[in-house]
Parts: structure tokens; C-alpha cells; sequence
């Protein structure tokens, strides 16, 4: 190992929040270096698979409003510099009438996602399922079925998001990205944090420690108690010839179908450039994993029990080819369920924790990072993060 490297604040971990702290500081002026193990965008952790719903009619509270938004502002800043990073599609949120919608800890998650769409000054379109029949023949509901569509919801794209950041955050000249680098320790030493990888000792005044998966193993303390990784999956299907699909793509959806908290699936439209086929997933929260020895790829049996469970008979012209499968991985607050972990760590001083995002999270990731690079460089943040303090 080499000597060590010196930085104003060194950033653990390039994902969808770690990316946005390293172009937000390095856009401050702030050195900061970048420590990715994989490469970023990367298949091993929860921050890939082409597209992630966007929605600003938050169906996990209002307190997660002014992130969204925000987000929204900055993806619009690299938008009008010639990124392509969001795709307005709408999204339909979708569930049974007088019947449980579980999620991310809210009991009633259509009924929220109704009232944050208020809350934000906008008119939700509620649909009754005659309606839904008529404009979206790809679902097939229920006579109970009743939905809320926003319609400047829809997607981002991951992958482009953090390179886009990554890339104008090196442009700057004040980031430096070292990829391929796990870190085996980290630990407050003689004023500064020290950061230890398998490559090099890093040290710095201020960490910002956003591993994903792999935070409750280096955090430890609270976050070891507080969260669990749990492997995910996502599944691309064919569809059948002269498909809906085809010829006219439906929203993103988020759709409610049963009263367990796992009766609940996603989806969006095709992706043009993207992997051919209609691209779905669900979440499960009863199977926890090691992150270094969770499976990376999907099996035929759990493609099958995927499109049993919750496609067949659902989504018209879907078939059960599966056409590729990816999994990624949650890191998840089990003891508050669904709400994010950020703040300084409360026993090593000098790191800022940004922890248990995963699932809802990537669409407030470009606010998260600004708010947390803003309060390490003394301004006032842009949006708050105190209701997410550990």
C-alpha cells in the first residue's frame, strides 16, 4: 500500500447518492475523492436496470416532497447541457378499492399518493376501472379497481444520471474517481477520518458514506442494527406480436392487486434503445442476504413464479419468455420501515451517512446529495434532512 492520499472529503461508494454528493461538493470547489469497489452504474447494487420510477405524488409522505422536486430541478439543469436522464411517461398508481395498498410503511400508499398529489398543488386524475379498460387496455382489472395517474410522472435513467454526474464532477478538475477499490475499514484517527481500501489509506476531515448494501457492515452501530439487505429482482418479458406495447405505450405503473405487502408489482413502458421487452419487478422484505454472497442473476424458476404471481392475467400481450433478468440489492430500515437513514454517524465524527434509500430512493438521490454537500460546506441546505436524521 502506498502512501496516503489527502482530500477535503472523501465520498464511499458511487451509486445513485454518492455520485450526486461528488459532483455537488466538486462543483463547490470542494477535492473530494470518489471510492467505488465495482465500477459505477455497476449490476451488483441497487442503482442499474435502465429505468426507475420518478413520481412527485409521494406515496411515502410529504416529507419526501421537496426532495423530488428538487431532483427534478437539477436532472432539468443536465438536461438543458444535453443529457437525456428522464422520460415524462405518467404513472399510473393502481389498487382495489377499500383495500389495503402496503408499502415503504405507509398502510394506505394510494390513498397517500392521492394526497401528496394535492399537497404539491397539482389535480390528481382518479380513474375508476371502466376508464382504466378504455385508455389502458394493457391492465387488466378488476370492477374494483380504482387508480391515480400523475401525469408528469414516469422515469429516470440510472445509469445516465450517475454518469452524468461522475463526469461533470471529473470535469471540474477537484474529484478524483478511484474504481475497483473495496474499503476494508473506517474509523476516526488523530483528528481526521481514515478511510482503508485494498489499494491505498485515504484521509480527509468529512466521509460520506454511501455504500448501499454494504453501509451496515461499515457503519456499524445504529445502521447494523437498523438495516437489512435484501436481494431483489427485475425481469424483462417479451410481448406477443402486434402488442399494445408496440404501438402504444402505456405509463409506468405501480399496481396494488392483492392486501399482503407483497401482492404489488411495477413496470414501465418499452424503453427505446433498451432491452426488448416489458420490464417488471416486485420487492420482498422477508429474505435477507450478505451482499458479497447474494446470487446476481435470475433463475427460470423465480422468472416463472414471477409471471404467475403477478403477470399472467394482468398484463395483456405479456408473455412468459423472459427476455433478460437482473437483481439488485436493498439496503432497508427495518426498524422505521421504508425511511431513509441520513445524517452525521453518531459515533465516528466526520461522517455523514446517507443509508437506506433503496427502493424509493434514486428519484430524490440528486437533492439528498446536493443537501448533504451544501451542509458539509456550511451553506444552508437547499432541502432539509433533519426528518431523516439518525
Amino acid at each position: 500500500m502506498g502512501s496516503d492520499v489527502s482530500a477535503d472529503v472523501v465520498v464511499v461508494g458511487l451509486g445513485a447518492m454518492g455520485a450526486a454528493a461528488t459532483f455537488q461538493l466538486a462543483r463547490r470547489g470542494v477535492r473530494v475523492v470518489g471510492v467505488e469497489q465495482f465500477t459505477p452504474a455497476n449490476e451488483r447494487g441497487s442503482s442499474h436496470g435502465e429505468t426507475r420510477i420518478t413520481r412527485e405524488f409521494v406515496g411515502e409522505g410529504a416529507d419526501y416532497l421537496p426532495l423530488v422536486r428538487r431532483s427534478h430541478q437539477i436532472w432539468a439543469e443536465f438536461e438543458a447541457h444535453g443529457y437525456d436522464l428522464r422520460a415524462r411517461t405518467g404513472l399510473l398508481v393502481m389498487a382495489r378499492r377499500d383495500r389495503a395498498s402496503l408499502r415503504h410503511g405507509a398502510a394506505d400508499f394510494l390513498a397517500q399518493t392521492i394526497a401528496v398529489g394535492r399537497l404539491s398543488g397539482a389535480t390528481p386524475e382518479l380513474l375508476e376501472a371502466a376508464e382504466l379498460r378504455r385508455r389502458f387496455p394493457h391492465f387488466e382489472v378488476t370492477d374494483d379497481t380504482v387508480a391515480c395517474l400523475e401525469p408528469q410522472g414516469g422515469f429516470v435513467r440510472p445509469e445516465r444520471c450517475i454518469e452524468a454526474q461522475l463526469d461533470e464532477a471529473v470535469r471540474t478538475g477537484r474529484a478524483d474517481l478511484r474504481l475497483d477499490e473495496r474499503v476494508v475499514s473506517l474509523r476516526r484517527s488523530e483528528g481526521v477520518v481514515e478511510v482503508v481500501t485494498d489499494r491505498a489509506r485515504y484521509v480527509a476531515p468529512q466521509v460520506v458514506l454511501a455504500a448501499g448494501a454494504w453501509t451496515p457492515g461499515l457503519a456499524g452501530g445504529a445502521f447494523a442494527h437498523a438495516l437489512v439487505v435484501h436481494r431483489q429482482m427485475l425481469f424483462w418479458f417479451a410481448t406477443g406480436p402486434g402488442s399494445l406495447w408496440d404501438e402504444r405505450p402505456p405509463p409506468a405503473f405501480l399496481w396494488f392487486h392483492g392486501d399482503g405487502a407483497e401482492d404489488v408489482f411495477y413496470g414501465f413502458p418499452k424503453v427505446a434503445g433498451g432491452r426488448p421487452g416489458v420490464k417488471v419487478a416486485t420487492e420482498q422484505y422477508v429474505t435477507a442476504c450478505d451482499p458479497d454472497e447474494a446470487a446476481p442473476q435470475v433463475t427460470p424458476a423465480e422468472a416463472a413464479e414471477m409471471h404467475r404471481r403477478h403477470i399472467a392475467g394482468r398484463l395483456r400481450g405479456v408473455t412468459s419468455r423472459l427476455v433478460d433478468g437482473l437483481t439488485c440489492l436493498y439496503a432497508y430500515n427495518a426498524a422505521d420501515p421504508g425511511r431513509f437513514m441520513i445524517g452525521p454517524h453518531p459515533q465516528i465524527e466526520g461522517v455523514t451517512v446517507i443509508s437506506a434509500c433503496s427502493g424509493h430512493g434514486f428519484k430524490h438521490s440528486a437533492a439528498i446529495g446536493e443537501s448533504v454537500a451544501q451542509s458539509i460546506v456550511g451553506e444552508t441546505p437547499t432541502c432539509s434532512l433533519e426528518a431523516f436524521a439518525v
